[in-house]
């Protein structure tokens, strides 16, 4: 370990600080050893009393000891904005985190990356199209960057898993914390197979400030950001916005005029992003990679029953569809049971089903 990064680190860890007040710091002061060692007098003007004064009593001495020790275990990296193998295209963002704490493949960092994002509130469509459009992303040699949260990150992180070293996941919590924990499963096997990203100091909780952060990294990280399903209030569309002030290409899957997890997608088109219905529609925005693997062929989609025809893309009661059909209920849910056991529809509450899409 060197002085200069345990000053870097000192800095990056010290409350109050963050990465805009990093950057003044080592702008006054010319490194992190020099701005480490100065006087709460000298550094007030630049991050404001409160911080300085903790700067200078070394309230960051055992959050970066904590973080050295963490270094040490397999698999986990510090990675600060110095370091060669940072993100170029991150490292040009607005306010770049000083120092990421990783866990996983360091190297997925060189690769082309696409941010696949949308609503925790995902309907069984949503998440199958996240999940679908990133396997087959990740097929053509994109790495798939979100959240991992509920919805359409995990559903994203799941599909991005079918190839390896495929998916980077960036948390809002402290790298050894897993939000929400039903997620704590995919999070070890993102870790073993792909990595996953924090700014966040060690032990640090799911603090409602910490996921702006969070999706300023996803938009900085990727060539672009594919919007899957997202509501008017969708988090989300923080991402895509950011996205487009670093002019990456943005796109939205639109949905049904009446789910109201599509609101945020329609507002998205409407206000210039690329309306995707398809992963080539994708790969035409962002390009094909001219090394990437070979992408599997896809099977024809196998021809759609008359029940399947009935339904629509609107959720719709089984015994409405008994109704349309002429058939028993019985027959019916016997027949749906088996088009949702081959991934063609999904059961909702209140006895409804939703027919999906194939890609």
């Amino acid at each position: 370990m060197t002085t200069e990064l345990q000053a870097w680190l000192t800095l990056a860890l010290t409350p109050g600080i963050g990465p805009v007040g990093f950057l003044k710091l080592i702008d006054a002061f010319g490194s992190a050893e020099h701005a480490a060692a100065a006087r709460a007098a000298q550094t007030e003007k630049l991050v404001g009393r409160e911080a300085a004064e903790a700067l200078q009593a070394g309230a960051a001495a055992e959050p970066a000891r904590a973080a050295l020790a963490w270094a040490e275990g397999d698999g986990c990296h510090l990675i600060t904005l110095q370091d060669d193998d940072y993100p170029p295209q991150l490292a040009e963002a607005a306010s770049p985190p000083p120092l990421l704490f990783a866990r996983g493949r360091r190297e997925l960092l060189a690769r082309p990356m696409l941010a696949v994002v949308g609503s925790r509130a995902a309907t069984p469509q949503g998440k199958r199209n996240a999940e679908d459009f990133s396997s087959a992303l990740a097929a053509h040699g994109y790495t798939i960057v979100s959240g991992l949260a509920s919805g359409i990150d995990a559903a994203a992180h799941h599909g991005a898993l079918a190839h390896p070293a495929s998916t980077i996941a960036v948390i809002g919590t402290g790298i050894d914390r897993v939000y929400p924990a039903s997620n704590r499963q995919l999070a070890h096997r993102v870790a073993a197979e792909g990595l996953i990203l924090s700014e966040f100091p060690l032990g640090m909780g799911p603090l409602a400030g910490h996921f702006p952060r969070r999706n300023r990294i996803i938009a900085g990280l990727a060539l672009g950001c594919l919007v899957v399903e997202a509501g008017n209030a969708s988090g989300s569309l923080i991402s895509a916005r950011l996205a487009m002030e670093s002019n990456r290409d943005v796109m939205a899957i639109p949905g049904s005029i009446h789910n109201a997890q599509a609101r945020g997608c329609h507002r998205l088109i409407k206000d210039g992003a690329r309306l995707v219905e398809t992963v080539d529609d994708v790969l035409d925005e962002i390009g094909r990679l001219p090394a990437a693997p070979a992408a599997a062929e896809r099977e024809t989609e196998p021809e759609a029953p008359p029940l399947l025809l009935s339904m629509g893309w609107e959720p719709v009661l089984a015994d409405s569809l008994a109704g349309t059909l002429g058939l028993t209920p019985g027959e019916v849910y016997a027949m749906l049971l088996e088009l949702e056991l081959a991934g063609r529809v999904a059961s909702l509450p209140g006895g409804r089903f939703q027919r999906l899409a194939q890609l």
